[in-house]
């Protein structure tokens, strides 16, 4: 018998079945897994609605519903060996039991242990009934965190296990599950309800895959994994059946991005634009600069993929100001050399705004057309814009969201290029190729993407990497400022300022609030104004201001009106002056370690040396060690990494802000290995059988398009 901590009685017993029961047909496996929440052991009316607030709500929901951690209680030892601040488990006899009232009014059971001459005393508070489970020379196994106190060792609500005393096994503690759990219920009452669930169910599961495949790839089926990975009965029992689980999500995952890379692959018809030399040579005399090993490199991938009639689905990754805008606009070049229109999508009006300036630069003396598309250009002139594109009077189109959003149609595109890939959804892709037929296809990121989730957020993309720097790039001198060193650091900036520098002043807030200990803009903008910048000219941007305000103070800055931008972080892309080499970043830990690099990119530009000072208080270690890390590397990959493992994936590219359904099991920094294994996997399936038409998959086909079909777009396999 085990008692789990002891609660209230545990879950309904089951009665006996009834004639007219017995006479009704089995149910069938879906009506199995369907079965409301409210019918299993354990649930009721009681608790059906705290199932709800997990979104548990039928069979299959709880028997999916893995548990977030374990408790690992199979470290048994003697007294003797027993360690403060471990859970540790140890088999001992019941020597005697009391139960008194403290002094306070609270029930107190004591419970008395020996083993080989060592004593061990476990309390309950206020269980009462404890005293009725244990009898004087009962052999107990108890699970806890010991502590000695008064010459000997304790332990508080352990949790209890009864064994054999002629049992000739060692007794062996359990792995047991932890839940994620709402108000109202605890692990107890979880577990209760996960076993009765996985007790009516887990004999109906279909298997997905057939069974040389899971001999061929250690995997378990999936009846036996389901049990394990709920109540393993050991720690290895426990990994066998998390593999399987793991594998499976990654597999399926991986299926459905090659069925949407093939069919991208396949099924286009995009115009073949070769670069052939002649266009190549056209294109470099506009360029004012060489294009470094790295470009021509990714710009021949691109160009590889351009020559073909299949539509080029290609992400570019490069670190800030690795020269991808370089990449994009050859590219863009090329298509309109054949006679083809290439659009230039931006998340953002300031990023939109640089792009088109910098477009606008390099082509001045070519005969290409260009406009600029965005929420805020006035009525009528869009009106003309969208006028002449849909003419074919306008080549090269650089805008936002609004590209997608109205009505906007080309008479021949392309190429779509959209920047800052991870800003924009899985949908606003579809829309864009939508409003052009069926273009090539390029995004970009300045945010170097983890290899893992290179393979799941974008893998239905090929991946080209920037990783060098222009010759011309500064790095970064960034340094940590605590509060004994800003008077310092401030006497720095001023020196720099007088030395005809501009620079930066990045806050976490537009405005003050009472939820969040941090600097808004506007209280950074009037202490400068009044204190260690008071000498300088200031301005503000932020992202609430409107587009024409933020215009005009960003476009003050550039021409060196104003000194010091205070900024919220609305700069961290499309904002690029070369004569901007400083920045102070107030409240720093606010800040992810990917944005942080970003926000320095920004003094990168020019020829004199750059310097960004960090100012903040790291209250965590995760957080103290995302700034050492951003003060010691400059390096945004290997940055990227290091956010990767101290973050994990979710608050970083998450599957869940590009319209992917979120993992339930696997985790992306810990399992990829697994990932790797999975998608080489899934590729060779779809090489075989580009359908999942086979009898064998007909069970992971329905799978993949249960869980994918609406995200990825994919209509049906076939």
């Amino acid at each position: 018998m085990d008692i789990m901590h002891a609660d209230e009685p545990s879950a309904d017993a089951p009665t006996n079945a009834s004639a007219a029961d017995r006479a009704r047909p089995a149910k069938t496996a879906a009506e199995v897994l369907a079965t409301p929440a409210q019918f299993l052991a354990g649930v009721g009316p009681k608790r059906v609605d705290l199932l709800e607030r997990l979104d548990l709500r039928t069979a299959k929901d709880v028997i999916f519903n893995f548990p977030r951690d374990y408790q690992d209680l199979t470290d048994v030892r003697p007294i003797a060996e027993l360690e403060e601040g471990k859970l540790l488990s140890v088999v001992a006899t019941v020597e005697d039991i009391d139960s008194r009232v403290s002094a306070n009014g609270r029930t107190v059971v004591g419970v008395l242990f020996s083993q080989s001459g060592q004593y061990l005393r476990a309390m309950w508070f206020n269980m009462p009934f404890m005293r009725d489970h244990f009898a004087r020379g009962q052999s107990v196994l108890l699970s806890g965190q010991p502590k000695y106190a008064g010459g000997r060792w304790e332990m508080v609500h352990p949790r209890v296990q009864y064994v054999e005393a002629d049992d000739d096994d060692a007794p062996r503690g359990k792995v047991l599950p932890v839940y994620s759990l709402t108000e109202g219920l605890n692990q107890s009452q979880m577990r209760n309800i996960a076993r009765g669930a996985l007790d009516q169910c887990v004999d109906v599961l279909d298997e997905v895959f057939p069974a040389e495949y899971l001999a061929e790839h250690n995997l378990w089926p999936i009846r036996r994994a389901l049990s394990q990975v709920h109540f393993p009965d050991d720690r290895a029992s426990l990994e066998q059946a998390r593999r399987r689980f793991v594998y499976q999500e990654l597999f399926v995952l991986q299926l459905a991005l090659a069925v949407k890379r093939r069919r991208t692959r396949d099924d286009g018809h995009a115009p073949p634009l070769e670069a052939s030399a002649k266009i190549d040579a056209r294109i470099r005399r506009l360029l004012p600069f060489e294009l470094t090993a790295g470009q021509r490199r990714v710009i021949d991938e691109i160009a590889a993929d351009m020559a073909g009639a299949r539509p080029m689905n290609r992400l570019l990754q490069g670190d800030v100001g690795s020269g991808k805008t370089a990449v994009a606009v050859y590219a863009m070049l090329v298509a309109v050399a054949h006679g083809h229109q290439a659009v230039l999508m931006a998340p953002t009006e300031v990023l939109a705004r640089q792009h088109f300036a910098t477009v606008s630069q390099l082509l001045a003396g070519s005969q290409v057309r260009v406009a600029l598309v965005t929420g805020s250009v006035p009525s009528a002139p869009r009106a003309e814009s969208e006028r002449r594109i849909a003419a074919g009077e306008i080549d090269l189109v650089v805008g936002t969201q609004a590209i997608v959003r109205g009505e906007l149609e080309f008479a021949k595109l392309g190429l779509a290029v959209i920047d800052e890939q991870h800003k924009f959804g899985v949908r606003q892709r579809a829309m864009l190729r939508q409003a052009g037929g069926d273009p090539h296809y390029l995004v970009m990121t300045a945010t170097p993407i983890p290899r893992t989730l290179a393979m799941t957020v974008f893998g239905d993309l090929d991946v080209s990497t920037l990783r060098e720097q222009p010759p011309n790039r500064q790095p970064v001198h960034t340094y940590l400022v605590g509060a004994e060193q800003r008077e310092k650091w401030w006497d720095f900036y001023r020196r720099k300022l007088g030395e005809g520098r501009q620079g930066y002043v990045i806050t976490p807030l537009v405005e003050e609030s009472a939820e969040m200990e941090a600097m808004s803009v506007q209280q950074a903008y009037e202490a400068l104004a009044n204190g260690e910048l008071e000498a300088f000219k200031l301005a503000v941007v932020h992202g609430r201001m409107n587009a024409e305000e933020k215009h005009a103070a960003m476009d003050a800055f550039r021409a060196g009106d104003t000194q010091v931008l205070v900024a919220t972080s609305v700069v961290e892309v499309g904002v690029d002056v070369p004569n901007a080499t400083l920045m102070t970043i107030e409240d720093a830990e606010r800040f992810g370690l990917a944005q942080l690099h970003q926000l320095r990119g920004r003094i990168r530009r020019g020829k004199y040396p750059a310097y960004c000072g960090i100012i903040a208080e790291p209250k965590t270690d995760e957080s103290k060690s995302r700034l050492d890390a951003l003060v010691g590397s400059d390096d945004g990959f290997e940055l990227a990494e290091v956010d990767f493992r101290l973050r994990g994936p979710g608050d970083m590219l998450g599957t869940r802000q590009h319209g992917l359904p979120p993992l339930m099991i696997a985790d992306m920094h810990r399992d990829t290995a697994i990932l790797e294994e999975a998608r080489r996997d899934a590729k060779a399936m779809i090489d075989a059988d580009p359908a999942l038409a086979l009898p064998e998959h007909l069970l992971l086909r329905r799978m993949v398009l249960a869980r994918y079909g609406h995200s990825l777009d994919l209509g049906d396999v076939g």
